[in-house]
């Protein structure tokens, strides 16, 4: 059996992402079938009670914004026989809203009363004192500048004192979805942060940042497609900015790491650095001369993508790691157009 600790934005995303939803009958089960025992921290009980009304009334009016702005585009669009037809359609659609708000009160209440049978965890002083700490010292998940985030500091706390006073055979989960807090920078970010890698391992305490895969680990029969499909359960796509964001940073991140590579070989003398005329007599060959003008502007660049990006996110990467960012760009690229392998910079 599986203690599992899911922190409050898991629970939030399940009641208002209603293709997310189902896992919820999931976890009910896998409580049912004596495959996880819940742990409930006072505060993630406080943060769903407190914010399960916003989530509810978003839900309402997020579709009935997103169903008018459709139907005044097809209002828009250019005559054509079927647009009464569409529009009848897509108003047919508006008003099933208040049933789809109701699914989402539904989903709200199955959630507080998974969270109520749970096992309550309040939270000690001996785990406020190390929040503070990690709070004080700029540590993960209080690492970012002008953002407080002492209540996850305290959560995390709260889950590492569990698994601490666990028997010796118990297995332990974190799940969030609040990756920027609690993930590894620059990295795999289904890893935990370097500050929290100590309180994970493979075994006894695990780190994930989707339900998908906690299940899957657990027991991957309940994500068996037939299940899935049955129980109405769809993975959201990715939106086309976030993708477009994801690319642009990898395609610094290629960048930077090329130009690291050309400062070494000017270093080691496999390129030199030459005036432009020098350059134009050796045959203009970049593999073996660069213009002084151009090597200084790509410094100057490389220190403002070291600025934007963070060190941990510049490198330097080991072969495995290098690999993963150049097949992300090249996987990001062919979805939006591009042909494998296109890595250019």
């Amino acid at each position: 059996m599986f203690n599992v600790l899911i922190d409050t934005s898991v629970w939030l995303d399940l009641a208002e992402n209603q293709r997310q939803t189902p896992l919820v009958e999931i976890l009910q089960a896998l409580v049912d079938d004596d495959k996880i025992a819940l742990l409930v921290p006072q505060l993630v009980l406080e943060e769903f009670r407190a914010n399960r009304e916003r989530v509810a009334a978003r839900s309402v009016k997020s579709l009935s914004s997103h169903f008018n702005l459709v139907k005044e585009a097809v209002r828009n669009a250019s005559n054509d026989a079927k647009k009464d037809q569409v529009l009848e359609y897509l108003s047919d659609l508006d008003h099933s809203i208040p049933i789809k708000g109701a699914a989402t009160k539904s989903a709200l209440d199955r959630i507080e009363k998974l969270l109520c049978a749970g096992t309550l965890l309040k939270t000690s002083d001996a785990a406020k004192l190390k929040a503070a700490e990690r709070a004080l010292s700029r540590k993960a998940p209080c690492h970012h500048e002008n953002k407080n985030s002492i209540a996850d500091a305290m959560l995390v706390e709260t889950y590492f004192e569990a698994v601490q006073s666990g028997k010796p055979r118990e297995r332990f989960a974190f799940v969030t979805h609040n990756k920027s807090d609690f993930s590894l920078v620059g990295g795999n970010q289904k890893e935990p942060h370097v500050d929290l890698a100590a309180g994970f391992s493979k075994i006894k305490s695990l780190y994930f940042i989707t339900l998908a895969d906690l299940i899957r680990k657990i027991d991957g029969i309940y994500l068996e497609p037939d299940v899935l499909k049955a129980m109405g359960y769809e993975f959201e796509p990715r939106g086309l900015s976030e993708m477009v964001a994801a690319m642009d940073e990898l395609t610094e991140q290629v960048w930077y790491n090329r130009h690291m590579n050309l400062r070494w070989d000017v270093k080691s003398g496999k390129i030199k650095v030459v005036t432009r005329d020098e350059w134009v007599k050796a045959g203009s060959n970049n593999q073996t001369h660069i213009i002084d003008s151009v090597f200084d502007g790509a410094k100057a660049s490389a220190a403002d993508t070291m600025k934007r990006l963070g060190r941990a996110k510049c490198g330097p990467w080991d072969d495995f790691e290098w690999g993963m960012i150049n097949g992300k760009l090249s996987a990001i690229r062919w979805m939006l157009g591009d042909e494998w392998d296109m890595l250019d910079t």
